[in-house]
């Protein structure tokens, strides 16, 4: 049976830079950022996100995340694999646990989830879940 725990986020830094960019070419950027969670995740995350902005501000992302905390009191680290869109100043996406990244009581951590984040200080964070 599946398990939801439910966090909020808030981003601690943002390091952006381009990384490639021409006449008529989309722009690709990297960002380092580091976010705080607190309720059922709680903890700190680190993500690094490839960009790809189109010429209308739109932009289509990937990221790796590496999550160091608690989900519903068992310590350990997991890996998110993150994808998504920014549209209309809403990041859209998908994420979900990398099998074989779960450590210390957070060994064998399944799990996937969805998110649409505005602009604001926090943000929610749903993710459905299973522990072996």
């Amino acid at each position: 049976m599946k398990n939801v725990a439910n966090s909020r986020f808030t981003i601690k830094s943002w390091d952006e830079k381009t990384y490639g960019e021409g006449q008529g070419l989309p722009k690709l950027t990297r960002a380092a950022v580091t976010k705080s969670f607190s309720g059922d995740i709680a903890g700190e995350g680190h993500v690094e996100y490839l960009m790809m902005y189109r010429s209308d501000g739109s932009a289509t992302f990937v990221g790796i995340e590496r999550f160091v905390g608690h989900i519903a009191g068992k310590a350990g680290s997991f890996v998110l694999q993150r994808m998504g869109v920014f549209e209309n100043g809403v990041a859209k996406e998908s994420y979900s646990v990398i099998p074989g990244s779960g450590t210390g009581e957070l060994r064998g951590l399944r799990g996937e989830g969805t998110s649409g984040v505005g602009h604001g200080t926090e943000h929610p964070l749903t993710l459905q879940y299973e522990l072996e």
